[in-house]
């Protein structure tokens, strides 16, 4: 069996925005360079580099495929050790295999203190064989909560990258649930079971602790090609304590504006947070609760001040909702609303509680992309007649 080794280059991603050349490989980015030298804090940082969404993309005839990566893991002193992250390998856009790949470097980081500590490690494998011998197409979904360095494919077939523009551009912005938390593989995120279910090209700008209304989020947004886009806000302004209400509404408009400027007639859906109990009437901070032995989430803050502008979850709904409202009455009729409740409420949290307070459950991940596929394509009508298996 003769063995090719193809470099991975950016002709070969799909999903990203950016690629850094490393020493040792490729590294895809979920933001822009510009966008990069604006980020403030380590966390944000680090979420865009994990390349939920991000994958391979090739035809071949090739019947074993592996990739050469090198992957950041992730651990958290005293608390259980972070599995490892997972390659998802579809054949003509079904599941057909899974592996990790192992070594890699070590990101070690302190929640009490924030102190971060890397240390580097050797580049791994993941090997997939028995795949079909026929002319196909291939993508390898990349581990969404993994930073991964990729540096090349062994193949016993050629490769060429798939052709481009052939499926309609979706481009999802939100918090650590969009970018996967608790889902147990990266095509088992909603917005990748939602992708995939409707044929939809993903881009998924969707930051661990990151969705906080930053301007340079709005212009990448803007800058992006996309035949929809929809933003699910609410729950990192509540759990960060980041604003007020006086604050938070013209953030909200301004947002939006920045993203009209260059989607001016772009389906655009804004969805509102999910149930979150602990959220729901208390303002945050959050905080981190191992007081049984396990990662909890808490709301520290005090109820009473709602009343001064502090930001819940119920006040952020009926904020969003105003908005739109006020925004569709001035003649934007593109721009639409869906309440998060409607994709994950009360009797979803008595069936699939969050298992840490926070994160919905892998069930709930396929839950609420069965909701938001039902709702945006039924009862929204975003995505239309080149949505082939919406729902």
């Amino acid at each position: 069996m003769t063995t090719i080794t193809t470099p991975i280059t950016e002709d070969l991603l799909l999903g990203h925005l950016d690629v850094e050349r490393t020493r040792r490989g490729l590294l895809p980015h979920r933001l822009p360079a510009g966008a990069r030298r604006r980020i403030p804090d380590e966390q944000l940082a680090m979420a865009e580099s994990q390349p939920s969404g991000v994958r391979l993309a090739f035809r071949t005839r090739a019947t074993t495929i592996t990739l050469h990566a090198v992957p950041t893991k992730r651990a958290y002193p005293g608390v259980p050790n972070v599995p490892d992250g997972v390659y998802d390998l579809l054949v003509d856009g079904r599941l057909t295999a899974r592996a990790g790949v192992p070594g890699g470097n070590l990101r070690t980081v302190d929640l009490s203190t924030g102190r971060v500590e890397l240390a580097e490690g050797p580049p791994g494998s993941a090997h997939f064989t028995g795949l079909p011998e026929r002319d196909k197409t291939v993508e390898i979904w990349l581990p969404h909560t993994e930073t991964t360095e990729l540096i090349a494919l062994d193949t016993d077939a050629p490769i060429e990258p798939t052709p481009s523009g052939t499926r309609k551009r979706w481009l999802h912005h939100g918090s650590s649930i969009s970018h996967g938390s608790n889902a147990t593989h990266p095509t088992g995120t909603w917005p990748a079971l939602v992708a995939n279910g409707a044929g939809l090209d993903l881009t998924n700008l969707g930051f661990g602790g990151g969705a906080l209304l930053d301007p340079f989020i709005a212009r990448t947004i803007r800058d992006t090609p996309a035949d929809l886009i929809s933003l699910k806000l609410g729950i990192n302004l509540v759990n960060s304590d980041l604003m007020r209400l006086r604050a938070f509404t013209p953030a909200v408009h301004g947002f939006l504006d920045t993203i009209r400027d260059g989607h001016p007639a772009t389906p655009l859906l804004v969805v509102s947070p999910l149930l979150c109990p602990v959220h729901e009437d208390t303002p945050g901070p959050l905080a981190a609760d191992f007081s049984d032995g396990t990662l909890r989430f808490r709301a520290t803050g005090d109820p009473a001040e709602r009343a001064a502008g502090r930001l819940t979850l119920t006040v952020i709904r009926a904020e969003l909702a105003r908005i739109v409202a006020d925004r569709q009455a001035e003649g934007d009729r593109e721009l639409h609303y869906l309440d998060g409740l409607s994709l994950y409420g009360p009797p979803d949290h008595d069936a699939h509680p969050l298992p840490d307070g926070l994160h919905p459950s892998p069930e709930a991940h396929r839950l609420i992309a069965s909701r938001f596929a039902e709702l945006a394509c039924a009862r929204l009508g975003l995505l239309g007649p080149w949505a082939p298996s919406c729902g």
